[in-house]
């Protein structure tokens, strides 16, 4: 996603950072329509959504094709249905960091046979990567833990496969990583350890190994560290040596991607001078002529460094079937918009794709971002020919998967791939839709049906990036404000449900560099927002009684808190001070706040309170590992629930047949295992809803349930979208 981590600096060293664990139990990763708890899961259909990194046909099967994504994991395209299918989704809440796919490979002789290297950040606050292995195209996994991190969220994510079976030897893999050099196996990925011989040395740059390509017997890794050399060879897996007569310069600093043209004996690499997606302005397409080392440069287009047309080179795909045919995109081209080049003569002319392009995304109208027509695409690394179909080719961009099957006619392919970062939800209890979802980088979507991307896109009027807060009048529906990274205005209201925005007439300034959450009280006749720069600065919250016409500093809410709307009673908002673990309220409509309880879990800014709908000062706090409270007083008081160890979120929804009080869903635990559970008798029991083949990683950020229909829950994910669950 666009939300990425800075690149861990530290460096480890030595053998005993680079050794592994083998023999780890079997996973489960066979999806189910219904799991053993009963309930059927799927995705509230929005379409893509995030950084597709890379696509990878199998050479040797018609049809078989994976992707891999730098926060949702990795799915195979399933051809019947036309549609992807997930095979991370039974990461669990403590290995969330494995939803990040670094790299992908797969065996040519033997076609079950897929690996992936996993882990989302090399941060020294991160957790090691793991290599997992699967017989049968991803059903079913092993898994070895590595003790290196891995970075498939980090600067350079959308280079080429840093993991290889080697084209001599099936049980031979390479993984090319980011801080500790080159790594191999020689038991098909149970075990690796330093590749001996491997003469590049890792810097603080967290490039190291940025691709890894078979040319024949021989292989091939690029290296993106500097130093004299940055593509290294070896044509006995023993031995390795720079190859020489290189391209050198600013734009082939960093090679990105490679790919060998088998008939022609000819090996293409893409250049730039930053690894991307972001901060690349030069970059070059060569070629080497493998049997003789010559190297000659077929750069399509140069960039203009004195102009506003800047930007490197990225994805790279030759034709299995046509000699001397090739495509490579530009990447990072913001002022003239990114393209695809095809040559049909080996690089000596090339057409640009995109001026012909005829897009159609009727199927996630969202990609038009509010304009007339969508773009051709932008962060474009990932790029894959199909070995069987010369015409069939793919593009990944910032947002979806772009594929043709005539090289002028291209649509979104991304059926069943869902990666939004959500971190809003709600679900009205009257009106044509559903859920209302705000997310990272997309903004806030109106879902008239759950199985479709919504047909008005994303909410416009204004434009907007990243959703920072979603709310709607309990007693008045109809009005829902949100706020986030926008275009001609942070903060947006609605009359009509979510269907249709505009944006507030003024907004306080900081809002400009630091939009935050936004409230809204039961009748729709106060707003309240609170401002939190991403960097952790936090500001005054501001009140508005005219809808969002003027707005006035509120000296006494906690600065950064989430403000909370009281469902039944217009004159009151809550707070809750995670620095110190107080409780403050507001009996005047949002003018000031006074401290009621304190002495609660504090010193973590995601602790979460929710008010429970139609009560007036029903409330709970969910304390991550602190367990789950709850007042009953509006916040006066709270009492431990004894029935949960820890609650991460938690929301309503219609109670059940008979019961007296919404039901209950939260993401915790009632013993050991963190999962998402359904209460029906105001906590006293839960029923775990979700089962080990849906875990989808963290699920910390929102959950709510459908007032509406019992049962059903909408859950918010960190890269797999929104999944909702109904009893089966």
């Amino acid at each position: 996603m666009l939300t990425s981590s800075p690149s861990r600096r530290a460096v480890l060293a030595g053998a005993a950072a680079v050794a592994a664990v083998a023999g780890a139990p079997v996973l489960a990763g066979r999806a189910r329509a219904a799991g053993a708890s009963g309930y059927r899961w799927r995705n509230v259909v929005i379409g893509g959504t995030g950084f597709i990194t890379g696509v990878l046909f199998h050479p040797r099967v018609r049809g078989l094709a994976y992707a891999r994504t730098d926060i949702g994991g990795a799915y195979r395209w399933d051809g019947r249905r036309e549609s992807w299918v997930p095979l991370l989704d039974h990461i669990g809440w403590d290995d969330w960091n494995l939803l990040g796919v670094e790299a992908m490979a797969v065996d040519p002789a033997r076609p079950d046979r897929l690996y992936l290297a996993c882990g989302t950040y090399a941060q020294t606050w991160a957790d090691n990567g793991a290599v997992l292995r699967s017989d049968d195209r991803g059903a079913t996994w092993r898994r070895t833990d590595l003790t290196v991190r891995l970075g498939a969220n980090e600067d350079g994510r959308g280079t080429g496969e840093r993991l290889l079976v080697d084209p001599r030897d099936s049980d031979t893999l390479w993984l090319g990583t980011r801080h500790d050099g080159l790594l191999k196996s020689t038991d098909r990925g149970a075990g690796w350890a330093p590749a001996g011989g491997f003469p590049a040395t890792p810097s603080a740059t967290g490039q190291g190994v940025t691709f890894l390509v078979a040319a024949g017997r021989t292989v091939y890794a690029g290296w993106g560290d500097g130093g004299d050399a940055n593509l290294f060879r070896t044509s006995d897996g023993v031995t390795w040596e720079a190859v020489p007569g290189q391209p050198s310069g600013t734009a082939a600093r960093v090679p990105i991607r490679a790919a060998y043209d088998r008939h022609a004996r000819e090996l293409y690499v893409t250049y730039a001078d930053a690894p991307g997606p972001n901060g690349q302005s030069d970059g070059s397409v060569h070629k080497l002529r493998t049997a003789g080392d010559e190297w000659t440069e077929v750069t399509p287009a140069k960039p203009d460094a004195g102009s506003a047309d800047t930007f490197g080179y990225g994805g790279l795909a030759v034709d299995a079937r046509r000699p001397g045919t090739v495509v490579v995109s530009t990447n990072n081209r913001w002022a003239a918009v990114d393209t695809l080049y095809r040559s049909t003569d080996g690089g000596r002319s090339w057409r640009s794709l995109k001026e012909t392009a005829v897009l159609d995304v009727s199927e996630t109208p969202y990609l038009k971002w509010g304009e007339d027509e969508p773009k051709f695409g932008w962060w474009i690394q990932a790029l894959a020919l199909d070995p069987y179909d010369s015409h069939h080719l793919v593009y990944g961009t910032g947002a979806t998967l772009y594929g043709t099957r005539d090289l002028r006619h291209w649509a979104p392919r991304v059926r069943g791939l869902e990666e939004t970062s959500v971190t809003q939800l709600v679900s009205p209890p009257t009106g044509r839709a559903h859920l209302i979802s705000g997310a990272r980088d997309i903004g806030v979507m109106y879902h008239e049906r759950l199985t479709s991307s919504p047909a008005r896109g994303m909410a416009t009027n204004p434009v907007s990036g990243s959703a920072t807060g979603l709310a709607q009048a309990a007693r008045r529906p109809a009005y829902v404000v949100r706020a986030g990274w926008g275009e001609n205005g942070n903060g947006a209201a609605s009359h009509d449900g979510g269907r249709t925005w505009r944006p507030f007439a003024s907004q306080p300034g900081i809002a400009e560099d630091a939009p935050g959450p936004i409230a809204v009280n039961a009748d729709g006749s106060v707003l309240l927002w609170s401002f939190a720069h991403w960097d952790g600065t936090t500001y005054p919250a501001h009140r508005s009684a005219d809808d969002g016409a003027t707005w006035s500093e509120v000296p006494s809410f906690p600065k950064g808190a989430v403000p909370v709307a009281d469902p039944a009673d217009p004159a009151l908002f809550y707070a809750y001070d995670t620095g110190t673990g107080t409780l403050f309220a507001s009996t005047d409509g949002g003018r000031s706040f006074a401290a009621r309880a304190s002495g609660l879990p504090a010193g973590d800014s995601q602790f979460k309170v929710v008010a429970a709908p139609g009560r007036t000062g029903d409330l709970w706090l969910s304390a991550k590992g602190n367990g789950l409270h709850r007042s009953t007083d509006g916040g006066r008081s709270f009492t431990a629930v004894e029935s949960c160890r820890a609650s991460y979120t938690l929301g309503f929804g219609r109670a059940a047949a008979g019961a007296a009080y919404p039901a209950i869903y939260q993401v915790g635990s009632t013993g050991a295992i963190t999962a998402v559970y359904r209460s029906d008798d105001e906590a006293r029991t839960w029923v775990r809803i979700n089962d080990d083949d849906h875990q989808w990683g963290w699920t910390g950020e929102t959950v709510t349930g459908d007032p509406r229909v019992y049962g059903r829950v909408y859950l918010a994910t960190n890269g797999r979208g929104i999944q909702y669950g109904e009893p089966a």
